[in-house]
């Protein structure tokens, strides 16, 4: 059986990067402890302007925000969706008053995928 994948995107602001970087260090161990088996985090580096669209333009990217490209990978979508759903209930992923999240949670896209290829050097 193949993975299940949840895909994020999302701007953040460039200053903002250290903030975001210790948000996702505080979400990860809890993803894992939910039945996640990954979580991955990566801040653009590479990412080209296209000519029709892009990952700037899918998440309306403003001029001092960059992409961060993301994902958790699940063993299957029934411990993704058992575990998304603790997660959400989680004490330690509740919006605490007075912190703000370090990105826009308005124009992120992301969405659950099922693996069709997984190789391995």
């Amino acid at each position: 059986m193949m993975s299940y994948i949840d895909g994020f995107v999302v701007p953040v602001p460039k200053g903002k990067r250290q903030e975001y970087k210790e948000m996702a260090a505080l979400a990860a161990p809890v993803f894992l402890e939910h039945g996640a088996l990954r979580m991955v985090e990566c801040w653009a580096d590479d990412v080209p302007r296209g000519k029709v669209n892009d990952f700037h333009t899918a998440v309306i990217a403003e001029g001092d925000e960059e992409v961060v490209f993301s994902w958790i990978e699940w063993p299957d979508k029934a411990t993704r969706d058992a575990g998304q759903e603790k997660v959400m209930n989680d004490p330690r992923m509740q919006h605490q008053d007075g912190v703000e999240i370090p990105f826009s949670g308005a124009r992120m896209i992301y969405g659950g995928f099922v693996a069709v290829l997984d190789e391995k050097a």
